[in-house]
């Protein structure tokens, strides 16, 4: 696998291009990765679509190349509705989902990357293998010692709305792999996205581990590296805000000492 940070796109090699160019077309620059040619293997390749021939999406788009045009294209899509989070990519320079995309929103060429600062496995698909180990790490789950005893675990309209902005987080990694700071210290640092979950589970009424989750985002890696640069609540595709979580967090592990 190679690591694609956003300043290392220069010395990619212009791929192949496919179909010719005309006044009905929609130029697409993708990137694409070979891992058996390890750094060799890395060229963008360009595609001319007539976007009347597919649906209005950038996934269209792609779907539409994979199926008539070129089979090898790799990339991850699931639902198309923008619930899943599979097909989460770098699109004309901001991290989104290629299902929820327009490509009318796009002013010229579409030019399409993997998430950045993440390992690639192949074309368009990340290795999100360090960000699913990061969310196992806060146990994000109910954690009680009662069972619920055959029906549902109530909580009062007032606590439940603590949740709205928390549990509509479908994981698709945007916001963290956006993160300056995750960029540079993903193996310690959890990032927004991990954070943001971990705060659903804090806040949760129907939780009884609030304190033992509390001790263990208190790190100076894992929840401080976080400086407030707010791009992860600009390109999350849900319109949630980890930044507030995470100053949230802070506020709760700081009143413990006052």
């Amino acid at each position: 696998m190679i690591k694609l940070g956003l300043f290392l796109r220069n010395g990619i090699k212009k791929g192949k291009e496919h179909n010719k160019k005309n006044s009905f077309t929609k130029t697409f620059n993708i990137y694409r990765y070979n891992p058996d040619l390890k750094e060799e293997g890395q060229q963008i390749d360009t595609y001319h679509i007539n976007t009347k021939n597919c649906g209005p999406m950038v996934l269209d788009a792609l779907i539409n190349i994979k199926d008539k045009i070129d089979s090898t294209l790799t990339f991850r899509r699931s639902c198309r509705e923008g619930i899943c989070g599979s097909c989460a990519m770098n699109i004309d320079g901001t991290n989104t989902l290629a299902c929820i995309k327009p490509i009318d929103e796009v002013r010229g060429d579409v030019n399409i990357y993997p998430l950045p600062h993440m390992e690639v496995v192949k074309d368009l698909v990340p290795d999100l293998t360090n960000f699913y180990s990061q969310l196992a790490s806060i146990k994000p789950w109910i954690h009680s010692s009662k069972a619920p005893g055959g029906s549902e675990r109530l909580q009062s309209e007032e606590d439940r709305k603590k949740l709205d902005g928390l549990y509509e987080c479908i994981l698709c990694a945007c916001c963290s792999t956006s993160c300056p700071s995750y960029w540079w210290n993903g193996d310690k640092y959890l990032g927004p996205a991990i954070l943001l979950q971990a705060y659903r589970w804090i806040i949760d009424s129907r939780d009884e581990s609030k304190e033992e989750r509390l001790n263990l985002l208190d790190d100076n890696f894992k929840l401080y590296r976080c400086h407030t640069i707010m791009n992860c609540a600009k390109t999350c595709p849900k319109h949630l805000n980890p930044a507030e979580a995470i100053s949230a967090i802070k506020r709760e592990i700081a009143a413990r000492s006052i």
